[in-house]
Order: C-alpha cells, then sequence, then structure tokens
C-alpha cells in the first residue's frame, strides 16, 4: 500500500501548526515548527492570504496527515460518514479515531501515530483474540485490544506498557498497562477528541 515515506517534519511545517508527528520530539527545541515556523520550500517565508476553499483544504489536509491516511481512504472515510445518522465532520472524527493504529496510539503503546502503525503491522496485537495486522481495522465498542502473548516479552513493549501508565486515556477507552490490553467502552465523543480540528471546514470542502 502507498504510504508518505518523506520527512514528517515538513508537514508540520506546510500546516504552519504542530501535528505531533515524531512524538515526544514535538515538545522538544528540536521541534521544526518552532525553530523555522515557516512552510518548507523556496517560497515558504512568503506568506500568502488563503481563499476560503484555501482554508478548506489545508484543514483537510492537516487532518488526514495527522491521521496519517492517503487521499482515496480519507475519501472514502468521508463518504462513510456522510451516511451515517448525526453531525457529518464528527461521524469523520470518529471513524477516523476508531482505526485500530489509533486506538493503540490512545492507549500508550507508540510515541506517535506512525509508531503504532508500525507495531500493527507488524503483528503486535489481537482484537478479541485474534491477530489483526490491519492498521485501518475499524473497532467497535466492547472490542478487546491486547497485545499478543509472544510479544508481551518485547523489551520493547513492556517499555511502551510502562510508559502508558502515566499516561491519561481518553474517556471512550479503558487501558490496563500491567495486563498490556484495552477495552473500547463507547464510541468517542467531540469532546474526547483533543485534536485541534475545525471539521466543518472539511464537510463545506467535500460539499462544494
Amino acid at each position: 500500500m502507498a504510504r508518505y515515506t518523506g520527512a514528517v517534519c515538513r508537514l508540520c511545517r506546510r500546516e504552519g501548526s504542530k501535528l505531533y508527528l515524531k512524538g515526544d520530539r514535538c515538545y522538544t527545541d528540536k521541534c521544526a515548527v518552532s525553530r523555522r515556523a515557516y512552510a518548507p520550500g523556496q517560497h515558504g517565508q512568503n506568506k500568502k492570504r488563503l481563499s476560503g476553499y484555501g482554508v478548506q483544504l489545508r484543514e483537510k489536509q492537516k487532518v488526514r496527515r495527522i491521521y496519517g491516511v492517503l487521499e482515496s481512504q480519507f475519501r472514502s472515510y468521508f463518504e462513510e460518514a456522510e451516511r451515517q445518522r448525526g453531525v457529518t465532520g464528527e461521524n469523520l472524527l470518529r471513524i477516523l479515531e476508531l482505526r485500530l493504529d489509533n486506538v493503540v496510539f490512545r492507549m500508550g503503546f507508540g510515541n506517535s501515530r506512525a509508531e503504532a502503525r508500525q507495531l500493527v503491522r507488524h503483528g503486535h496485537f489481537a482484537v478479541n483474540g485474534k491477530k489483526v495486522d490491519i492498521p485501518s481495522y475499524q473497532v467497535k465498542v466492547n472490542d478487546l485490544i491486547t497485545v499478543r502473548e509472544g510479544s508481551k516479552a518485547s523489551d520493547k513493549l513492556k517499555q511502551l506498557a510502562e510508559d502508558s501508565a502515566a499516561k491519561t486515556a481518553p474517556q471512550w477507552l479503558s487501558v490496563n498497562a500491567e495486563m498490556m490490553e484495552a477495552r473500547v467502552l463507547t464510541l468517542p465523543a467531540r469532546e474526547d477528541i483533543d485534536i485541534p480540528i475545525e471539521e466543518h471546514l472539511i464537510v463545506e470542502l467535500y460539499s462544494r
């Protein structure tokens, strides 16, 4: 499957805000946005006033990059969100939050979504006792996400479990760091999603 393999710090600079794509590094002075708060490239320092379409496009690109989703898949998520009952923008964010790689990240098993995605791809996690190595897998309410028995002895997973104990999980997720597992208690509510996103701009973009 195609994926972005370039420097992720360029993505943050392009959006003009921290997307926290490199985990702990984003909180230090080494963060590229803190050091060079302008877009990458030859003309990056020439600030241009965005049109209404440009603002909407940038918001969509920001969300795509935060969750690590390609354009075609993001469009599919939006169409699914439109078919569901409720507010389309909130439905979209809920779908993205329930991706397995994001749930693993929310569990604290990964300093970034990219790291959590890699752990899922390598087959370290199971859902309801069955191995799942598809990052986009949609978890459901009452699903139990666990580190597989064969992976619990890994020094990397042990360290992540220790780190997750000190992190605060969202209210819709119950995490047991000692058992290396988490259960989805309910669907994520909009107030549980702490990412600075104006999802209505994405809805307006696709409604053009």
